[in-house]
């Protein structure tokens, strides 16, 4: 090679420059082509032979691999689509999704309560509701009544005949058990302006000898109607005892733990009737004043002496009522010294409170002849009413005109017995 270098040095000028030319000219071509626009036709040629090369790559990878596309993402079914109507999720359309314009809505009705806010609220009211007065059937109630009488300590029903049982009175008449020792019910008043959250009084009302819940107690007498315009926080409890007939019997208030047991029952009622469950208890520790009319003397006698929530019992109120058991009267007299003790009577009665009032003042308890003046505690008042007074429309016309409200206004009123007074007094006595 040497010696061809040397000796032929025109032909290597020759092959150097065919060598440039060769190199130089597809430049030129290409600098050419970049300043033109590309060529849609090669374009698309290419575009063809760039999906075989990829499609037959594909393939040979599907092949090798096992693993196909449709294998790792199945296309979605048209149930998967479209979900059927039993089915949990939403369907959504695009407006769904889209910027909601802000729709005018009528203001809500303004609800019982307020929800907690840093601006100014008004003051929380009380939504106003009507006065409840109902029938409610009561298991402890006064009857039906299988026990003995505790004055002979014999079969209250004591008679019978065929099937029927029946009670024979001391007048010698005979009254039978399903027509008028059946009835459970207890007539229930919760007055539109009883508020269960501030302290308040049960009033146990016991009605006089042939009288009905409605007819006579509702509708005649008025006693809903007295304890709502009273103003008192008070709600009623009128059992009824026995139906339309003249008869005193007590039932179950005989039994020993008879007024307990009735007032627990009704705890549970009340609170039902408000609206409340839980406001059970407080109606459970509630103080209590009962009302005596006429032969009611005698199941207020005995829940007095046995009924077992005798410290529960803030007043005792005889419309005429005073036919015997002076001495129960006078043991609770004596030994509940914060309640008070009101009698009023008729020429009817007048012998056997003026014997209750001897009583009385024998064991040094002063008694007052005046109820115009205020209730206290440890109040005992007797009053006698005149004539023109009479005994059948006592409940509505005594030393005043509807004596229940009277005496719940001047409890309320007297400080000392004012019903936030009166809720929270307690005795250190047990229960009788």
């Amino acid at each position: 090679m040497r010696a061809d270098r040397t000796k032929v040095p025109g032909a290597r000028s020759r092959a150097l420059r065919i060598g440039l030319i060769s190199a130089l000219v597809p430049m030129s071509l290409t600098l050419v082509q970049c300043g033109k626009a590309p060529n849609p036709t090669a374009l698309a040629a290419n575009s063809q032979a760039n999906v075989q090369v990829v499609n037959q790559t594909v393939a040979k990878t599907r092949i090798a691999s096992g693993d196909t596309f449709e294998d790792r993402f199945p296309a979605p079914q048209f149930r998967e689509r479209f979900p059927s109507a039993s089915e949990s999720f939403l369907q959504r359309q695009m407006s769904d999704f889209s910027p909601k314009r802000a729709v005018q809505q009528q203001p809500p009705e303004q609800a019982p309560y307020k929800v907690a806010s840093l601006e100014p609220q008004v003051p929380y009211q009380r939504p106003q509701r009507e006065d409840l007065t109902t029938l409610v059937s009561m298991k402890s109630s006064a009857f039906p009544y299988f026990g003995n009488n505790p004055a002979s300590d014999s079969p209250f029903l004591n008679i019978s005949k065929g099937d029927r049982r029946g009670h024979r009175s001391y007048s010698g008449r005979v009254f039978w058990q399903d027509e008028t020792y059946n009835d459970s019910r207890v007539l229930v008043h919760v007055p539109e302006h009883f508020d269960v959250r501030k302290p308040g009084v049960i009033v146990v009302f016991f009605h006089g000898n042939g009288a009905t819940l409605e007819r006579d107690v509702r509708d005649r007498q008025l006693v809903p109607q007295q304890i709502t315009d009273s103003g008192a926080n008070a709600v009623l409890l009128a059992p009824q005892m026995a139906v339309d007939a003249a008869d005193s019997s007590a039932g179950k208030f005989w039994q020993p733990g008879g007024l307990k047991r009735f007032m627990e029952e009704s705890a549970n009622h009340l609170a039902r009737l408000t609206g409340d469950p839980n406001s059970a208890r407080a109606f459970a520790n509630m103080p209590i004043v009962i009302v005596g009319y006429s032969g009611g003397f005698l199941p207020t006698a005995w829940s007095l002496e046995v009924g077992g929530i005798s410290d529960r019992v803030r007043g005792v109120v005889l419309l005429d009522a005073v036919y015997g058991e002076m001495d129960k009267f006078a043991s609770w007299i004596e030994s509940h010294r914060s309640g008070f003790f009101v009698s009023s009577y008729t020429h009817y009665t007048a012998r056997r409170d003026r014997e209750l009032m001897s009583m009385l003042r024998q064991k040094g308890i002063g008694v007052s002849e005046d109820i115009d003046g205020p209730l206290r505690p440890g109040s005992v008042v007797f009053v006698e009413t005149g004539d023109g007074i009479t005994h059948r429309d006592y409940v509505n016309r005594a030393w005043t005109q509807y004596p229940l409200k009277d005496v719940l206004v001047k409890m309320s009123a007297t400080p000392a017995l004012a019903l936030t007074r009166v809720a929270a007094t307690t005795s250190p006595a047990s229960s009788r």
